[in-house]
């Protein structure tokens, strides 16, 4: 097997994966159908309103994610991931029939929003740690790429096949379809052989001095606390594409649900590539996850002035491919760089830190997007961004000892070398 799929050589992995792949489709197309119903149903094309409703999901991270990440190390993580995807699972079945029924009210949605999030904040750092105990430490950094390459294969079908959905059914039935989906990863989870999983170690329940000892592991690290300062304002500021896709849509480019569906799609095809590619790679490095934030930057610039939707679409795929790649660099670095017995709090605390600033940043992009125009929501990430990348390339040269130097090539212009090490402890396996 080639090493960009070597991870589905493991067969719980190859199960696990697969499932995942019809999981993460409905996920996208519940997204596509919760924004349409909030958008048209609830409100007149209300930022503000769907801002809320996208803070409302991933406010809980903030508040439950490191209480989660205890509770992933001090039981199975399976059966963690099993409980709360049969929750997830419930919610979105209770937010189509309500819809379907016609009763839906906004402050329903915010509540679903709410509790469908609170069931997320469970999943996440089982989900995220998981992986280690399902594929061989030489295999991580690949699952964790495939892992991405199957959220964004999700992410390539599932608007469109939303938009499809909707057009034709309602948006109702298109969310019973995603609550069906949960039962791929489910299914998935049941089917695993036990017996070739590798848990951590020790496992002795649950208590709030585990979730310190997460919390004072990171305070020791300073270089996960730069990727987690990385992660933050890529999470709050740059990722609120499923805000900002749909004001470009509806507002500059007077597209509908069809069109939206397929922005979202269509920016998924360059964050599978970026996925596959990172899947390839043993480890990333420093210059690869800041080099990628600031190339991320640049195309969000140019993104918010795209003249014209098809314009629009084309800048979206190395958008994706930017934006995955900062992602998976920051997870895999993470993850690899911890030892297993807390590797859970310290993926909670990650997720927490990656997604909570969405219950910051969705409503202000909201803000924005009615105050500013719907293409300032997206320059907000190019400043963010841009501004985060010049900043953390600095403080690694002066900390780390790493020089910028120019190639005489135009195919390599920009390489960040490492010297001697200054930065402790600073793992030489996530450099």
């Amino acid at each position: 097997m080639s090493a960009m799929f070597s991870a589905l050589g493991v067969r719980n992995y190859r199960i696990y994966a697969t499932g995942a792949l019809i999981s993460n489709t409905g996920t996208w197309m519940g997204r596509v159908a919760q924004d349409w119903v909030v958008l048209t149903e609830l409100t007149d094309s209300s930022a503000t309103a769907l801002g809320v409703v996208t803070g409302l999901q991933f406010l809980p991270i903030v508040l439950l994610t490191p209480v989660a990440g205890a509770l992933s190390d001090a039981f199975p993580k399976r059966k963690v991931m099993i409980a709360s995807q049969s929750l997830m699972a419930f919610f979105a079945l209770v937010m189509g029939l309500w819809v379907m029924h016609g009763s839906m009210e906004l402050w329903h949605m915010y509540v679903l929003a709410f509790l469908s999030g609170c069931a997320a904040a469970i999943d996440a750092p089982a989900r995220q740690a998981f992986v280690s105990e399902m594929v061989p430490q030489d295999k991580l950094t690949n699952a964790v790429g495939l892992n991405s390459a199957s959220f964004h294969s999700g992410r390539l079908i599932g608007p469109a096949t939303a938009g499809l959905l909707i057009a034709w059914l309602g948006t109702g039935p298109t969310l019973v379809v995603n609550a069906a989906t949960f039962l791929g990863t489910i299914l998935a989870l049941l089917l695993m052989d036990v017996r070739r999983l590798a848990p951590p170690p020790d496992r002795t329940g649950l208590g709030r001095a585990r979730v310190r000892d997460g919390v004072a592991y990171v305070a020791r690290r300073p270089d996960i606390i730069l990727i987690m300062i990385v992660a933050f304002m890529h999470g709050t500021f740059g990722m609120n594409f499923q805000i900002t896709n749909a004001l470009m849509a509806t507002e500059i480019y007077g597209k509908g649900v069809e069109e939206y569906g397929v922005t979202g799609s269509v920016m998924a095809v360059g964050s599978l590539a970026g996925a596959l590619l990172a899947a390839r790679r043993e480890r990333p490095r420093w210059r690869l996850l800041l080099g990628s934030l600031a190339a991320f930057a640049v195309f969000t610039f140019f993104l918010a002035m795209a003249p014209s939707s098809t314009a629009y679409l084309i800048l979206l795929v190395p958008t994706g491919l930017t934006a995955l790649t900062v992602m998976v660099s920051a997870n895999a670095m993470v993850q690899l760089s911890v030892d297993a017995e807390v590797r859970g709090r310290v993926m909670a605390l990650y997720m927490a830190v990656f997604f909570g600033g969405t219950p910051l940043g969705s409503p202000i992009i909201g803000w924005i997007g009615e105050v500013l125009g719907a293409r300032w929501t997206i320059l907000v990430a190019t400043i963010a961004c841009g501004l985060t990348a010049v900043a953390a390339i600095i403080y690694v040269m002066q900390h780390d000892n790493l020089r910028l130097r120019l190639r005489a090539s135009w195919v390599r212009p920009l390489v960040l070398e490492r010297g001697d090490v200054v930065l402790e402890p600073l793992p030489e396996k996530v450099t």
